[in-house]
């Protein structure tokens, strides 16, 4: 019997959607988890503080009775945004965050940017008051393969808006390749990088052998074995520069299990125990806290959780349910294709 107590960790990326899915699915992450950035991209989008606002507050009626829960709010960025209106929430305390969708990378994110220049004014007044931007890092030109579109994004766009405005903070979100690995790491200040659960775990042949697989599609896509290798390195090394980001992104099986599905994968119900597994393969028990606990916090300028969570290796596989049933439908559970032995006991 193995145990390993650590600091109650937070979630740096999380959709939770909104009305009876969002009812459905907070349970799974505020069991867990303290604090998670909230991704903005709903139907209409987060645009506004008074829209973060609002729906803070649709999080926290839902937040199942006697869990504790900080969802950290998130401004989603148009080309229209007002500055004022984004450092007004920022002075409030609000606003934790600004995301970059670039128009047409991922779910809901057709109101994104198409032009950067639009938006410089924002991102200036961001860089001037401190207030950090995560960015979905693909480039959405067609002529540009999907599995390329995270380097060129960081050639075309992300390096030349940081050599524009250094000041500014920048989160490259759900990192996928080991050019955006070493990307971070080249850096010497002001970037960092969330990794998701599942992109630890799968590679584009778990989406495509033997058939399609669409509760293993996200977006970024997942990619070829040596990515996945170069995210595991850099999440298990305890470099504070890397820190947990599930991207956990429910959607009914509806919606997934079509002609054209759609791109996510929830993970919130199973996170911490595919961690723990992952960790323990690549002998780094010992850095599952910076990853998962302290680096995010850091990142952000919050202070880490005082309370904390036991994980125990069990001699019987913990089972997970397949599916969790919301008032809109059943959502399938992230399945890593392994056993799992460690689970969350306190």
């Amino acid at each position: 019997m193995k145990t390993l107590q650590i600091r109650r960790p937070d979630d740096w990326h999380l959709h939770l959607r909104d009305g009876a899915v969002l009812e459905g699915v907070i349970g799974d992450t505020s069991r867990h988890f303290a604090r998670a950035i909230i991704m903005p991209n709903l139907v209409p989008p987060v645009v506004t503080t008074a829209d973060a606002a609002a729906y803070r507050s649709r999080i926290m009626a839902a937040l199942p009775e006697g869990h504790r829960f900080e969802p950290l709010m998130t401004l989603y960025l148009t080309e229209h945004t007002n500055p004022d209106d984004v450092e007004e929430g920022k002075k409030s305390g609000l606003i934790t965050a600004v995301k970059l969708y670039p128009a047409g990378a991922t779910t809901n994110s057709h109101g994104g940017v198409r032009d950067l220049e639009k938006a410089m004014p924002v991102l200036e007044r961001m860089a001037k008051i401190g207030l950090p931007l995560c960015v979905h890092g693909e480039v959405t030109t067609p002529e540009v393969d999907i599995f390329d579109r995270e380097a060129v994004f960081i050639e075309t766009v992300l390096d030349p808006l940081r050599k524009r405005l250094p000041e500014l903070k920048v989160t490259m979100e759900h990192v996928t390749t080991s050019d955006g690995i070493d990307y971070i790491k080249s850096s010497k200040a002001n970037l960092a990088g969330s990794i998701t659960t599942h992109h630890l775990i799968i590679n584009r042949n778990d989406i495509l052998v033997g058939g399609i697989r669409p509760h293993y599609y996200c977006l970024p896509v997942a990619k070829r074995e040596s990515h996945r290798l170069a995210l595991r390195a850099a999440a298990t090394s305890g470099d504070h520069r890397f820190f947990l980001g599930t991207d956990s992104a429910p959607h009914v099986d509806p919606l997934k299990e079509c002609a054209c599905g759609c791109a996510g994968i929830y993970t919130s119900v199973n996170t911490m125990s595919c961690l723990a597994h992952v960790f323990e393969q690549d002998n780094a028990l010992d850095k599952l806290e910076a990853f998962a606990s302290l680096n995010g916090p850091a990142w952000y300028g919050l202070q880490p959780n005082e309370d904390k969570i036991t994980l125990e290796k069990q001699d019987v596989q913990v089972e997970f349910p397949a599916k969790r049933d919301t008032g809109a439908g059943v959502i399938t559970v992230f399945d890593p294709g392994f056993q799992i032995f460690w689970n969350v006991v306190d």
